[in-house]
């Protein structure tokens, strides 16, 4: 597979635009540990502080976050509830007859789809496949904030690095971290800016465990080999999978009508996570996008109450 440079569409970083979104990139290269879960809470956070949001989805075969959009949109329409949606584009999968061929049509779908976000939306926000392909490394060389969620495992930990199996220090950094490595060192070269690592650690468990303590000393020990954060993110809760076939998140409203069953204390707790992994990120929500949101919000509360016609009707 070969290298890839953190070059957007063909364009130099001179040549690109002076404005341009905010990229945040899903990414883990081991599966199920939580990228499109994370991905569609921090869509809808932001899409909630009245940002201009684009997600696209660059898992070409499994397309959750595809899904997940849908099931969103189809459930909104289906209980009148206003639902945020963002701007969501899927990334085909190539059908050519060799590897060069379908990585220059992805390449070329990849880039058709940023130019057309990158300049009128706050964020694009990427899901990216769990293994090693050209789009994942497209991904990588384009992000502003990179979010690699893990479970809280040593079988998740050695995607980052290995560890001696006696005393659990980090002997050496895996297949992952030396391609975040590289992309992060080529995007310095080239745009002269430093990507914002977040490692967060999902299925964290209520009580303290040896195996739990021993991660969590491996991970701040690879931090500091890696520069990159550490993030709490999302606890090992039914909820996160129930909302999944109504594109629901924690962050919505999860009451008789939306849900159609009354929010429990599981989801208040929820709620709470995803507030705190927010709040972890420093993403740079702008006050205008605020602004828009308290807007918003005003107008869907007057408008859902009857009008007042005093004065206006004669009598």
């Amino acid at each position: 597979m070969r290298n890839v440079t953190p070059i957007v569409s063909g364009a130099s970083a001179a040549s690109r635009p002076t404005r341009s979104a905010h990229v945040i990139v899903l990414a883990n290269e081991k599966g199920g540990s939580g990228k499109t879960t994370t991905a569609m809470h921090v869509v809808t956070a932001l899409l909630k502080a009245g940002q201009r949001v684009a997600s696209i989805d660059a898992d070409c075969r499994q397309k959750s976050l595809t899904r997940y959009v849908a099931n969103r949109r189809r459930w909104a329409k289906k209980t009148g509830v206003r639902l945020e949606l963002p701007t969501h584009h899927a990334i085909e999968r190539a059908n050519g007859s060799s590897v060069d061929e379908n990585e220059a049509a992805e390449f070329s779908a990849f880039a058709a789809i940023v130019n057309e976000v990158e300049t009128c939306h706050d964020f694009v926000v990427v899901d990216t496949p769990a293994s090693d392909s050209y789009l994942m490394r497209l991904a990588h060389a384009m992000a502003n904030t990179l979010i690699t969620p893990m479970n809280d495992s040593f079988v998740d930990f050695d995607v980052l690095a290995n560890v001696d199996p006696e005393s659990f220090e980090v002997t050496g950094t895996s297949h992952y971290a030396e391609l975040v490595r590289e992309a992060r060192r080529q995007r310095r070269i080239v745009e002269e800016v430093e990507t914002d690592w977040i490692v967060i650690r999902n299925r964290v468990g209520q009580f303290e465990t040896r195996n739990g303590r021993n991660v969590a000393d491996g991970l701040i020990d690879l931090s500091r080999k890696l520069n990159f954060r550490i993030a709490d993110g999302f606890s090992e809760r039914v909820i996160y999978r129930e909302l999944f076939p109504q594109g629901l998140t924690a962050l919505d409203t999860l009451d008789e009508t939306t849900l159609g069953a009354r929010s429990s204390l599981s989801h208040l707790a929820a709620r709470q996570e995803v507030r705190q992994l927010l709040d972890s990120l420093k993403l740079p929500v702008d006050e205008r996008g605020q602004r828009r949101a308290a807007a918003r919000a005003e107008w869907f509360r007057a408008s859902a109450e009857p009008l007042d016609s005093h004065g206006l009707v004669a009598d």
